[in-house]
């Protein structure tokens, strides 16, 4: 028993991270972000034409495109007024690696979630409840120290965050455009520094919540 409870204590720690970030960046891909971001007064203006209203419009059908069930065809359809397509081969390609990441994402969140209410309902009726409070709080200190670095990394030396992550998530060199690019246009460096950072945010405030909220229960059911 006291190892089944060693082994849950474990993966409890490190799936709340986990899914804390996950849950961070899910908020993230929704039209709302992009309102905020487009909105800002430091925001980049496109030195090749586009409007405010025109990455309103392509950047809210792309980032649905990350979330909904439709296939390449969905953006490789959109095309400007004169009939050219908005996305060339490269980007439809890399847009369909990241849709497949953010699909396997979203996949895992439910069991990670259902693993921890299961992990609690277990804890509770075969009375390691403190047990279980504490690993939560383990997993929000973790947590911490994860987004701390990152947080770190995106002040200090943003572009090689950046970098790590698309080489540690993608093969080759696909994920790297010419800045007269749709993709590059829509989304520039601002945005992904912004998105780093209030990922980072979310999911520190998350850890501290399970950090001292954890602890807490611990103690309290002792």
């Amino acid at each position: 028993m006291k190892t089944n409870i060693r082994i849950f204590s474990v993966l409890i720690s490190i799936i709340v991270p986990l899914l804390l970030m996950m849950t961070s960046i899910r908020i993230l891909l929704n039209p709302f972000f992009l309102d905020y971001e487009y909105n800002l007064p430091n925001f980049p203006a496109d030195d090749f034409g586009f409007s405010k209203a025109d990455r309103l419009h392509w950047g809210k059908l792309s980032l649905d495109y990350l979330t909904n069930s439709a296939g390449p065809e969905f953006l490789a359809d959109l095309k400007f007024e004169d009939g050219d397509p908005i996305y060339n081969e490269r980007e439809l390609s890399h847009m369909l690696d990241v849709k497949n990441l953010v699909q396997l994402m979203i996949k895992i969140m439910l069991p990670m979630a259902g693993f921890l209410v299961l992990a609690w309902v277990l804890a509770w009726r075969l009375g390691w409840i403190p047990q279980f409070w504490k690993s939560i709080s383990q997993g929000g200190w973790l947590t911490l120290g994860l987004i701390g670095l990152v947080l770190i990394g995106t002040v200090i030396n943003f572009d090689a965050i950046f970098t790590t992550f698309h080489r540690l998530f993608f093969t080759g060199n696909t994920w790297l455009f010419y800045f007269d690019d749709t993709l590059i246009r829509l989304f520039p460096e601002k945005l992904w520094s912004d998105a780093f950072t209030f990922m980072g945010v979310f999911t520190l405030a998350g850890g501290v919540i399970c950090t001292f909220l954890g602890a807490r229960l611990a103690h309290k059911n002792k």
